[in-house]
């Protein structure tokens, strides 16, 4: 399966009352059909898929199936505390059609889990499940970081296709390159190093920055795979900046208002997570008017 290109980490959308907005969550999915993006991830972290009920996560799966266009890859977030419980969402991932499962690492009990841990973990999430399995290295939420031994001993795993590392370790990505299969696929969770990630030889990008800034992270993407370095590179470090102030700095809030100023629909975050401060707005603001004006939702 070919898991390569720009993804974006897809938000959830809230009503006034606090409930989920899937007419919204479906709008957005209709703009981002209409641009470069290779897929979608479902229920990941910028989703805030932990603050979700069962109910609420279940129909953002149905929801992002629903408005997807075709030939748009489908990867849900399907990691859980428990192995059990990851193979029961992994499993019903698969049964609404999605492509891939992307599964986090454990870490409640990470004083307890050893390299081994993760080894019967993901081994047995992948034995169970019938679509493949990207594994997830989060390790600013999670305090987890997969290192290279374990992502490449997994990598020989048949359902183990590939890693979102969001770690942004570019000596990580060269060594799983030059050890695992030739077919893992490594995907970059940080728009900031998204250019020296595709040179280390990754093959693409999961990002929040991209459900604001969709267009600007796949022309990265397309500057790199047509050879122009110089331009990818001039690119890459006008999204770095962006990085730093919509996802590094002002955190969910801060890609939710991002995409607000470009009329897609954003929202608030899910208490206890808080709205973005005006002082942090205003330099959000100023960072996507450097990319083009904010402009009115369709």
């Amino acid at each position: 399966m070919d898991v390569s290109g720009i993804f974006p980490a897809l938000t959830t959308a809230y009503h006034e009352d606090g409930s989920v907005a899937l007419d919204h969550f479906k709008a957005n999915l209709a703009r981002y059909n209409k641009t470069g993006l290779a897929g979608y991830v479902v229920l990941g972290s910028t989703g805030e898929s932990v603050l979700l009920s069962s109910a609420e996560a279940d129909s953002l799966l149905v929801a992002g199936k629903e408005a997807a266009a075709p030939g748009k890859l489908l990867i849900a977030g399907t990691g859980a505390e428990s192995t059990a419980e990851t193979i029961v969402r992994t499993k019903r991932a698969a049964t609404l059609g999605y492509d891939v499962a992307l599964v986090k690492t454990p870490y409640y009990y990470k004083p307890a889990y050893k390299t081994e841990t993760y080894l019967r973990h993901y081994r047995a999430v992948a034995n169970a499940s019938p679509i493949p399995i990207l594994l997830y290295s989060v390790p600013i939420f999670t305090g987890v970081t997969l290192e290279t031994p374990e992502i490449v001993a997994l990598a020989e795993h048949a359902n183990i296709i590939g890693i979102k590392d969001s770690s942004g370790a570019i000596q990580r990505i060269v060594e799983v390159t030059a050890q695992a299969p030739k077919e893992f696929t490594i995907l970059t969770g940080s728009a900031g190093v998204l250019y020296p990630a595709l040179v280390s030889g990754a093959k693409g990008a999961i990002l929040a920055l991209a459900s604001a800034l969709p267009e600007k992270c796949v022309e990265l993407f397309e500057l790199f795979k047509s050879n122009q370095y110089a331009a990818a590179q001039t690119l890459q470090q006008h999204l770095a900046l962006a990085s730093k102030a919509i996802v590094s700095d002002g955190g969910i809030a801060g890609v939710k208002y991002a995409m607000d100023l470009r009329g897609y629909h954003g929202g608030q975050p899910r208490l206890p997570l808080l709205p973005l401060a005006d002082a942090k707005k205003a330099h959000v603001a100023q960072v996507i008017s450097q990319f083009e004006p904010a402009t009115a939702r369709a």
